[in-house]
């Protein structure tokens, strides 16, 4: 009996220590930033796009134009917060800059998360992993107060006009399977050629989502309205998620301290910062 009992012990010994090496020296189930599986050690290296563009990166002024390491601008508030959320202080977090298609890419990558507005989409996860969204928007059909599209208060508003969307968007599916208007969507290269092509009377109307349709009345667009926001109800919403190379751990880590700064109202205050603006505006719900 007591050679029977000592051969179990080995055994368990034995699986200990496959367990500890599974976590390359660390705890798995540990959120200390010693830890975390970063990119460099005791550093948050963070991926946006070049350039990152209001409201998500700079103030809706233009205030710290595409300068993530100023905090302003609600994805760059965003990272700080997490950051110290999880330990890391300001000097610790590293920005870093990808093309939007490169970062989706399977492969190892050059940061620990990435975030330049990318929607969760089943596709996508089939190569990269994504957090727990961080912003949730609706699609808003921005114009001009003299367009077709001026006054609209339904879906059978639109049905007649000539709308367009930034091509591979969540915004041009919404056009094509809400909304799904007589005429055929124009599609563009990029949301710039969509609004060049508004700017210049092609068309009557273009379907961003709300953070971008009020930076563009803003900033871009003289003159140009929100003519009406779209309620999720719609359609699916479009939720945004930071994203990870496939199979890192330190998502869940990530995904804690986004918990504790939605349930601390945190999150909500970003939003209300950066992305919220006056309300008042038409909703279209059907």
């Amino acid at each position: 009996m007591t050679a029977i009992l000592l051969a179990l012990a080995l055994v368990a010994a034995a699986c200990g220590d496959d367990d500890a090496a599974d976590g390359d020296g660390g705890d798995a189930g540990s959120c200390a930033i010693a830890d975390l599986n970063l990119v460099t050690a005791d550093t948050l290296t963070v991926a946006t796009g070049e350039p990152a563009f209001p409201p998500w990166v700079s103030g809706p002024d233009g205030a710290n134009f595409d300068d993530p390491a100023s905090g302003t601008g609600f994805e760059a508030a965003l990272v700080y917060a997490l950051a110290a959320e999880m330990g890391f202080t300001d000097d610790q977090v590293t920005w870093v800059r990808t093309g939007f298609d490169e970062a989706i890419a399977p492969g190892p990558k050059t940061f620990d998360f990435n975030l330049q507005q990318y929607s969760i989409t089943e596709a996508r996860e089939e190569v990269v992993d994504f957090s727990d969204p961080y912003y949730t928007t609706a699609q808003a059909l921005v114009a001009f107060p003299d367009s077709a599209v001026a006054g609209a208060t339904s879906l059978a508003d639109l049905k007649g006009v000539n709308l367009g969307a930034q091509i591979g968007t969540t915004s041009l599916d919404f056009i094509e399977d809400v909304i799904d208007p007589d005429n055929q969507a124009a599609v563009y290269d990029t949301n710039v050629d969509a609004k060049s092509a508004l700017d210049a009377g092609q068309i009557d109307g273009i379907v961003v989502d709300l953070p971008t349709a009020y930076y563009v009345t803003a900033v871009e667009i003289e003159g140009s309205v929100i003519v009406a926001e779209f309620e999720a109800a719609s359609a699916a919403p479009d939720e945004y998620g930071l994203l990870f190379a496939d199979g890192n751990s330190l998502v869940g880590c990530v995904n804690e301290a986004l918990d504790t700064l939605r349930d601390g109202g945190a999150l909500a205050a970003l939003e209300d910062e950066w992305l919220v603006s006056a309300g008042g505006l038409v909703s279209i719900s059907g």
